[in-house]
């Protein structure tokens, strides 16, 4: 088997386990959230409240209609600002990236276009 084949298979597993995860229903979800996760999601909510950011809420409300695929989620890097969507189409993951304060798309990366 060439690396490449080996490559997608991989690839099309995780793709696989993270849509049966998102299909999940939110109660059969683990609660579990690292550490690292939190301070996140804190760092998130403070420069929400002080109006530094948009809500998360309100930037999927704007991006998620403008990409096709299965919306799976968002990670958030308080580094840098940036809310990551993640969406699955034709088996490939595509990332797009969000400016927090401005809600505009920074960078689109994985999956065909």
């Amino acid at each position: 088997m060439s690396m490449a084949m080996v490559w997608k298979s991989c690839l099309a597993a995780g793709v696989a386990v993270i849509a049966l995860w998102s299909a999940a229903p939110a109660h059969a979800q683990a609660k579990y959230v690292p550490a690292s996760s939190q301070d996140a999601q804190s760092q998130a909510a403070v420069r929400q409240q002080s109006g530094q950011n948009l809500p998360a809420r309100e930037i999927e409300r704007r991006i998620v209609p403008r990409v096709r695929g299965q919306y799976l989620g968002f990670d958030y890097d308080p580094e840098t600002n940036i809310y990551t969507l993640k969406f699955l189409r034709d088996d490939s993951v595509i990332w797009v990236d969000v400016n927090g304060r401005t809600g505009q798309v920074v960078r689109r990366s994985g999956g065909s276009r």
